[in-house]
């Protein structure tokens, strides 16, 4: 395993690092805020994702002749490092840059690349995701929304939820079932939707912590165009694998969610409240970041390596959400009284850590993809996975 940058990668990180020193939003106000104006949030979002456009960095990934820099997972890695420690969090437009738009480039038709990838890219135009259904979250391929042809057109209707930006989305990226008599994952088809289409209502869903980042979304005889269809009809399957590698891949890491030096000041700042327990709690927290650090560093090797990672990606995840949860904790514990505050950074975090336990594949699923690939113990039997999607109590 390499525990440093090969001279490429330290000359790119050293470059990246440069520009966000120049460049990086200073006033950006923390999204997990719930006294945070939604509307100005958004327009500095916009305008950060329109000078990331102006500079070349708006995706780093995406191929140069659709504005991207055309370079690999690594790199992208990098990004999403400085980012981090420029206090950089989430973009708005992720569901956009990292997930809708390589979805297209690598399934979309001409026209569709055409239309949609420079506005997004420029953060014009804002995505949200619409897969998760309320019996379709983990097992993604039970979902119940249905599409059915009209002529030129697709007529659907169904429920989808814990759609993140569904209150901001322009477009958004959807799967429906379209032939019941397939096999679950065999009859699902892909489409762009406008979200501004009659018959599209969203609601959105307020969480512990005084926020509504997620919404349900109502389709309601939503008339969706066959020329947004995404890949073939019944092929949406693929399609949506597509978008949910690149969203893992996008996903920050321990930088972009946790600010150990902060929590570390905090600690020294409050000796008083280190009673052994705590003082524990602090050192096992340190080992377990840079243990994930250690394994963020063997992801890396294997990408430059040509490899890809196999269960390593599912227990970063397991360990992110361990160690977010963790140091959430800590960081409320550091306070003693004043922990009781309704509002402060590390109380929004504290209510928000057992989302990271749900969000991008729940811990169970995570666990069972690395014992097969890893452990190599057997699938879990299936008993729906080759019979049709009707006669599996599905609609």
């Amino acid at each position: 395993m390499d525990l440093r940058d090969s001279p490429e990668e330290a000359a790119f990180r050293a470059e990246v690092r440069a520009f966000l020193e120049a460049n990086a939003p200073r006033d950006l106000p923390d999204y997990y805020d719930d006294q945070v104006d939604h509307a100005a949030f958004l327009a500095r979002s916009r305008a950060w994702q329109r000078t990331l456009y102006d500079a070349n960095w708006a995706s780093i990934t995406w191929p140069t002749e659709y504005g991207g820099r055309g370079m690999g997972p690594v790199e992208q890695i990098i990004w999403n490092q400085e980012q981090g420690r420029a206090g950089i969090g989430e973009s708005l437009s992720m569901v956009g840059v990292a997930m809708a738009g390589p979805t297209l480039i690598a399934h979309g038709s001409d026209a569709q690349r055409q239309r949609y990838l420079d506005p997004l890219l420029r953060g014009d135009e804002m995505w949200c995701q619409l897969f998760s259904e309320p019996g379709a979250g983990s097992d993604l391929g039970s979902l119940a929304t249905r599409a059915v042809r009209d002529g030129d057109d697709w007529i659907v209707n169904g429920q989808k939820t814990w759609c993140t930006g569904g209150h901001y989305g322009d477009f958004g990226i959807l799967i429906a079932r379209t032939d019941p008599s397939l096999p679950k994952h065999a009859g699902i088809t892909y489409f762009v939707l406008d979200m501004k289409t009659p018959g599209v209502e969203v609601r959105p869903l307020r969480d512990m912590t005084g926020m509504a980042h997620f919404n349900e979304v109502f389709l309601n005889d939503v008339r969706v165009p066959d020329e947004n269809r995404v890949g073939p009809v019944n092929g949406g399957w693929g399609v949506a694998m597509t978008t949910l590698m690149n969203e893992r891949m996008a996903m920050g890491g321990l930088e972009r969610m946790i600010p150990l030096d902060e929590l570390m000041e905090l600690a020294a700042a409050n000796r008083d409240r280190l009673d052994a327990r705590l003082r524990d709690e602090v050192a096992k927290l340190y080992g377990w970041v840079r243990s994930v650090q250690l394994l963020n560093d063997r992801i890396i090797t294997k990408l430059s390596h040509g490899e890809m990672p196999a269960a390593e990606s599912s227990v970063m995840k397991l360990a992110i959400a361990r160690v977010f949860t963790l140091a959430t904790e800590l960081g409320v514990a550091l306070q003693g009284p004043h922990a009781l505050e309704r509002h402060g950074f590390w109380q929004k975090r504290f209510l928000g850590a057992p989302s990271i336990h749900i969000a991008g594949g729940t811990d169970e699923v995570q666990k069972n993809v690395a014992a097969e690939r890893f452990l190599g113990l057997p699938r879990e039997p299936r008993s729906d996975a080759d019979r049709p999607f009707a006669e599996s109590g599905g609609r």
